[in-house]
C-alpha cells in the first residue's frame, strides 16, 4: 500500500512541476534591456557590412574535419 501512495505522490509531483515549467514559458516573456539592444544593433550592423553568408551543408562539410584522426 505504501508504495502505491510513494508512486501517486511521485506522480503528483512530477505533473506540478511540468506544469510550472509550462506555465513558466508561457507566462512569462522576456525581453531585452537597453544594452542588449545596442549589442545586438551593432552586430547586426557589421554583418551587413562585411556581408554575411550562410554556410550550407556542403560548405561546413569542406570546412571540418569529417575523417577523423588517425592514430598511427
Amino acid at each position: 500500500m505504501t508504495t502505491i501512495i510513494a508512486i501517486a505522490a511521485f506522480i503528483a509531483v512530477a505533473l506540478v512541476g511540468w506544469f510550472l515549467a509550462e506555465a513558466k514559458g508561457k507566462f512569462i516573456t522576456y525581453k531585452n534591456n537597453e544594452q542588449e539592444d545596442a549589442v545586438l544593433k551593432q552586430n547586426r550592423c557589421q554583418l551587413e557590412q562585411k556581408g554575411y553568408d550562410e554556410l550550407n551543408i556542403k560548405d561546413v562539410m569542406r570546412t571540418i574535419a569529417t575523417t577523423g584522426y588517425s592514430a598511427v
